[in-house]
């Protein structure tokens, strides 16, 4: 009984230390550097079919003419389909826009048909831009610097992890041209656990003379499939 015994306990011994080294090699694996995550999340939302870009802020400072927000389908073309809100010489218009194939069109205010339009008039870029691989919203992420990563949180089904750091004003003014080319931006990426960007926060001096101002830009319905062409 004794002999018995004592290869019962050896038998659970040896168990429960192959339980623990199987935990310990999980937990080593299973931490990614920032940079390895957000370069991940760029290639991903390189390679998506399509995605629902809502780009926004709350309010431009006074006197700024530009862009409030732009809602729609971006896809790797590069293009872009959805509306556009602006400010222009104190006014704010709506306007539905394509933009595909270095070309950008606007249903302007009181108008039916679909013309095309410089976005640069109305302080604003050209949307499809946006889905560029090289200047677009997906260089932020392998262009922030002295990044931190914050602890994961769930949210519903998701695990989100929020990295943040500075993105140099150069990177930035490629997106949005009236941003200072000679400052740093606070970001802040939210990255899901599959690697997926869904949310990006920037701070900082987007025009001239003027007071900072925070762009938020949410990301969701990767893998979207839509064909915009011009109208």
């Amino acid at each position: 009984m004794t002999t018995s015994r004592s290869r019962a306990l050896a038998a659970l011994a040896l168990a429960a230390g192959l339980t623990l080294a199987g935990c310990g090699g999980q937990d080593d694996t299973a931490e990614q550097p920032p940079e390895e995550v957000l370069a991940a999340a760029k290639a991903n939302l390189d390679e998506t079919s399509g995605v629902h870009i809502v780009l926004s802020t709350d309010k431009l400072p006074p006197g700024v003419s530009g862009i409030l927000q732009a809602d729609g389908i971006g896809t790797p073309a590069p293009a872009f389909e959805g509306t556009l809100k602006v400010v222009a010489s104190g006014i704010t218009a709506d306007a539905e826009v394509v933009a595909v194939g270095d070309a950008v069109y606007a249903k302007l205010p009181f108008t039916t048909d679909f013309t095309r339009i410089d976005p640069a008039d109305y302080g604003a870029p050209d949307p499809a831009d946006l889905m560029s691989p090289e200047g677009g919203l997906s260089s932020l992420l392998t262009a922030v610097e002295d990044v931190e990563e914050g602890s994961p949180v769930r949210d519903g089904d998701q695990v989100l992890t929020e990295y943040s750091g500075t993105v140099p004003g150069d990177v930035v003014a490629g997106i949005i041209p009236t941003a200072s080319a000679d400052s740093d931006f606070d970001a802040t990426f939210t990255i899901t656990d599959e690697n997926l960007l869904d949310e990006a926060v920037l701070t900082g001096p987007f025009y001239p003379g003027a007071d900072d101002v925070t762009y938020t830009v949410a990301f969701d319905e990767y893998g979207t499939e839509q064909e915009i062409t011009a109208p």
